[in-house]
């Protein structure tokens, strides 16, 4: 039975945190929802007003809709396998107002500050200036949002942006005739690339980086590539031997598009996915080039000690993990220098009460559904189905989990939450299982 004096706050209004909050109403567990822009969608609102959303023109997802669609709530029957980003935001109204979630979420308010009080709450002070008690605090506020800059020797006399400040090719750079370095070779690297690197557009377009990458087709044999994953079921290594395999067969070597050959092996690195890029770079649309060490001018020098000109430079260089409403003091809120942040089944750090993360994992093949999953957990430890192991279970579980989950990938920041989707969903249920019983053996 809920104790009537559970409050929860949820900081957010994207993916994580609507299916988080529906979640909570269906037990029947109080919230409050605070949401910084005017509506929701976070990543997936395209121009948030609240500077947010890293979003551009012409993005498609590179998860398939079988893969991110909610459980309980099918994306539309004529919705193709790899959505505009519109079409994700559009879901994602739908659902909230599927679910009659919208009344509960007030929007243009931010949370600025998060803090403990004497009960082991949390006293969350709002952009309004009020200040709010509340016995659970729910983070989904994200991680894709707070742009990481490589750090360059000199100045380039040109445009420095990040990927996330992208809009098109003329916004908020026109680009048309500019010779361009994209920096980066995940995802939305690729989906700039291939779109700057039309001969109509820029002059010349080069991506840098400091190692070659695998990169994935968006189908295999017409179907979604993510729709034939190997399953849970399977073990890890043989499925990825046969992934790779596959993968190897399927694009050859990279050197055949002039591209530099990958140091690791496919599916040691989240997966970079692209539809165009690997016929731009065979076709010579596309040149690549070493990791950028610093400029002079217009002069952009590399780590090979070759130089090119550029006028624009865009770093599609990743986030960082921030919650700037906890006090900096607070070293257990924050990430470490490492982009290191263990947290139970990706959700709870040990030792630290009434606090959950949900949605913060670099998620194969996607983060739209992983807080879905989560909120089983916390829905059931907030009503007092499910019990928490002891604290120290919980580091010991952690780490485990955390070498599990990464022991696939190479060492770097970008890999530090990184979680395969399926296996990991196999586990939080049977650790909801295993909380359930410690439940009903403390109750007995």
């Amino acid at each position: 039975m809920n104790d009537a004096a559970t409050k929860v706050c949820i900081i957010g209004a994207g993916c994580s945190g609507i299916t988080t909050a529906k979640r909570l109403a269906e037990y029947g567990i109080d919230y409050d929802q605070f949401e910084l822009s005017d509506d929701v969608g976070g990543n997936w609102y395209f121009k948030n007003p609240n500077g947010r959303s890293a979003v551009y023109e012409s993005l498609h997802i590179d998860t398939s809709t079988a893969r991110l669609q909610f459980e309980d709530f099918p994306a539309p029957a004529d919705y193709p396998d790899f959505p505009h980003h519109t079409l994700i935001h559009d879901y994602f109204r739908a659902y909230v107002d599927h679910f009659d979630l919208r009344d509960g979420i007030t929007f243009n308010t931010g949370v600025e500050r998060a803090t403990r009080n004497a009960d082991g709450g949390w006293d969350v002070t709002l952009s309004t200036g009020e200040t709010r008690s509340y016995t659970d605090l729910v983070v989904a506020n994200g991680h894709h949002w707070k742009p990481r800059f490589p750090e360059y020797e000199g100045t380039f006399a040109g445009d420095l942006i990040h990927s996330h400040a992208y809009i098109n090719p003329f916004e908020p750079v026109a680009m048309r005739g500019k010779r361009v370095i994209v920096v980066g070779m995940g995802n939305s690297a690729m989906d700039i690339a291939s779109e700057l690197s039309s001969r109509w557009m820029a002059e010349k377009l080069y991506v840098s980086a400091r190692r070659g990458v695998w990169v994935l087709p968006k189908y295999r044999n017409g179907i979604a590539a993510d729709k034939v994953m190997a399953p849970p079921d399977i073990p890890r290594e043989v499925g990825l031997a046969a992934g790779r395999a596959l993968i190897k067969e399927l694009v050859g070597s990279m050197s055949n598009y002039g591209l530099p050959e990958p140091d690791h092996e496919p599916l040691s690195a989240h997966p970079s996915v692209s539809a165009d890029f690997l016929t731009r770079a065979g076709s010579g649309d596309i040149s690549f080039l070493a990791a950028i060490k610093g400029f002079d001018g217009h002069t952009v020098h590399l780590t090979d000690g070759t130089s090119v000109e550029a006028d624009v430079v865009i770093c599609a260089t990743g986030y960082s993990m921030e919650f700037p409403f906890f006090d900096e003091g607070e070293a257990d809120l924050h990430p470490d220098s490492d982009h290191q942040y263990p947290l139970f089944k990706r959700m709870i750090k040990p030792g630290v009460d009434h606090l959950y993360y949900l949605g913060l994992a670099q998620s194969s093949p996607t983060i739209v559904n992983l807080a879905e999953q989560q909120s089983k957990l916390l829905a059931r430890l907030l009503t007092g189905s499910y019990v928490l192991p002891s604290i120290e279970e919980q580091v010991r579980i952690t780490e485990a989990d955390q070498a599990e989950h990464t022991a696939q990938y190479y060492d770097a920041p970008r890999h530090t939450i990184q979680i395969d989707f399926a296996r990991y969903v196999v586990d939080l249920l049977q650790e909801i299982e295993a909380g359930e019983a410690r439940a009903a053996a403390g109750a007995a």
